[in-house]
C-alpha cells in the first residue's frame, strides 16, 4: 500500500513512514512527540489511519531545530508550535558547497576544504552537514580507496582534516545541564570519526558527552562507567568481529549504565551477548533515537 493519500488538490497528506522519511525522524519519535506534545495534528481516513499535511511536516522541522540549538524537547515542542511555520525550513546542502569541499580534499588543500566548511557550517545545521556532506563523503572515500581509485595519503588527508574539525567542534560538549553519555571504540578499533559525528549529533540534543575515543580496553571503560555514572554509554566499531572478543566483558558496563553498541560491527546478537541494545542506523538518526528515548 502507498504510504501517502492525496487529500485536497493541492495538498498531499502522508502516512506516518513516508512523513517520517520526509522529515528525517524515526517514527517512533513522531508518535512519541504527538503523544507527549500534541505537536502533529493528524486527519483520519474511514478506515482510521493517521494521514499528515504540511503544517506537520513544518511543525517536525521546526522542532527538529529547535533541538539542533540545544532546546529539552518539551521546550523545543512548545516553541514548534508557537511558531506561524507554513514551509519547511529544512534545506538541502548546498552542491556547490559540498562539491568543493570534496575537491579541496581530492587536491590536499586544507585551506579551501576549510573554507567550504565554513560556508557549511554558517548556513546548515549540524545534523544537515554531517548527514547529507561529511559522512556520504567519507563512505565514497573508502569505496574509492577500496577500489584503488584514492590513494593512502589522499585517504588519511581527508580523514584527519574533517576528524580535526569534528573535534574542534566538540569542545566543551561535556558541559551542561542535560543526560550525559558516555562514548568510546570497541577495544581495537581505531577509526572514531563516525563516533564523534554522533557526539555532535547527540549534543544538539542537549545532551553531555564524555570522550574515550578510539580502542578502549573494556577496564577502562567500566572504570568511567563507574565513576560518571552516565545516562547511557556507547560503544562502536566498525570492523566484522570486532566486539566478538569483548562482548561477554562489556557485561561489566551494563551493571552501571544502559550499554549500546553501534557501528557496522554491531549486530543484535553481540548487543544481546554484551547484555546491551542495538543502536541502528546513521549517526542522526541514531542520536534522535537515543535522545527520543529519555523524553
Amino acid at each position: 500500500m502507498s504510504e501517502f493519500a492525496t487529500g485536497t488538490a493541492d495538498e498531499k497528506l502522508l502516512r506516518i513512514g513516508e512523513l517520517s522519511r520526509r522529515v528525517g525522524v524515526p517514527v517512533e519519535s513522531l508518535r512519541a512527540w504527538e503523544r507527549r506534545y500534541g505537536l502533529l495534528t493528524p486527519s483520519r481516513t474511514q478506515g482510521g489511519f493517521r494521514l499528515y499535511g504540511e503544517d506537520d511536516v513544518a511543525r517536525v522541522l521546526a522542532m527538529r531545530a529547535n533541538l539542533d540549538r540545544g532546546l529539552f524537547a518539551a521546550e523545543a515542542a512548545r516553541l514548534a508550535l508557537s511558531e506561524d511555520v507554513t514551509e519547511p525550513s529544512r534545506s538541502p546542502a548546498p552542491v556547490a558547497d559540498a562539491s568543493e569541499l570534496a575537491a579541496a580534499l581530492d587536491r590536499f588543500d586544507e585551506a579551501g576544504a576549510q573554507q567550504a566548511l565554513d560556508r557549511l557550517l554558517a548556513t546548515l545545521t549540524i545534523d544537515v552537514v554531517l548527514r547529507d556532506v561529511l559522512l556520504p563523503y567519507l563512505h565514497k572515500l573508502g569505496e574509492r580507496w577500496e577500489s584503488g581509485e584514492t590513494s593512502i595519503a589522499q585517504e588519511h588527508f581527508a580523514s584527519n582534516v574533517l576528524r580535526g574539525r569534528l573535534t574542534a567542534l566538540a569542545r566543551g560538549w561535556d558541559r551542561g545541564s542535560g543526560p550525559r553519555v558516555l562514548l568510546a571504540c570497541v577495544e581495537g578499533e581505531r577509526h572514531d570519526i563516525a563516533l564523534v559525528a554522533f557526539g555532535l549529533a547527540l549534543r544538539g540534543h542537549g545532551w553531555r558527552v564524555s570522550y574515550l575515543g578510539a580502542d578502549t580496553p573494556v577496564t577502562s571503560l567500566v572504570e568511567a562507567a563507574r565513576e560518571l555514572s552516565p545516562d547511557a554509554v556507547v560503544v562502536s566499531g566498525t570492523v566484522a568481529g570486532a566486539f566478538d572478543p569483548s562482548a561477554v566483558q562489556l557485561r561489566e558496563v551494563a551493571l552501571h549504565a544502559p550499554l549500546h553498541l553501534a557501528g557496522a560491527a554491531a549486530n543484535g546478537r553481540v548487543a544481546r551477548r554484551a547484555h546491551g541494545t542495538l543502536l541502528a542506523g546513521d549517526v542522526v538518526a541514531a542520536a534522535e533515537v537515543l535522545a527520543a528515548g529519555r523524553r
